[in-house]
């Protein structure tokens, strides 16, 4: 015989709440060293290919991802186009 215990929204709102709470400092924290490794990585990019870091920028936000590979590849693209 198998018990099954439902939740009512109320719980389940309870507990999304709690892990919310306890996972938001940790987050934070992930957060501004990931921010700080992205910048550290606009800049390595942009000094390497001399453009802007605001280029690079719209580049990452324009493929929708930060991977230098991805990133260079479209630095690439960029420069022949000139």
């Amino acid at each position: 015989m198998r018990l099954i215990h439902s939740l009512t929204s109320n719980e389940i709102g309870y507990q999304e709440y709690i892990v919310t709470q306890t996972n938001k400092t940790k987050l934070e924290a992930v957060s501004s060293v990931a921010e700080a490794r992205v910048e550290e990585e606009i800049a390595y990019l942009s000094k390497r290919h001399r453009v802007s870091p605001a280029i690079v920028r719209e580049i990452i936000r324009r493929i929708g991802t930060s991977e230098r590979s991805a990133v260079e590849r479209e630095i690439r693209k960029g420069m022949a186009r000139r």
